[in-house]
């Protein structure tokens, strides 16, 4: 997967989860809201961040952020939907998404962690 694509991706899925925050909002449900879009679209902000990293340590410190953040938005997604405020559809496609945004990660981290050695 090329960085490029996990930019795009991760720039498609922070505009996913706005537009989720926007429904959510409507409903009068503004805590998980709130936590869902930082940590959602925290993750594509490290990402770009990573491009103008300082060295190789800092390139790998932003991405293992971005990663954090992905795992903390899949868990506000478990809430959401266990608690009703979003429907199976809606979980499944911004819980794949988020997925293969974190496998990207994973396998850009291990990459450049095997090539540090």
């Amino acid at each position: 997967m090329s960085d490029s694509k996990l930019r795009t991706q991760s720039l498609d899925f922070a505009v996913s989860i706005i537009n989720l925050v926007k429904d959510l909002k409507e409903k009068h449900e503004s805590i998980m809201s709130n936590q869902i879009g930082r940590s959602g679209t925290s993750i594509g902000a490290n990402i770009r961040e990573a491009q103008y990293a300082h060295g190789k340590a800092d390139f790998i410190a932003k991405l293992q952020i971005a990663l954090k953040e992905a795992n903390e938005t899949g868990y506000w997604l478990d809430l959401l939907f266990k608690t009703q405020y979003i429907d199976k559809s809606k979980y499944d496609e911004l819980n794949s998404a988020c997925t293969s945004i974190r496998v990207m990660l994973i396998s850009s981290l291990n990459t450049l962690k095997e090539n540090q050695k």
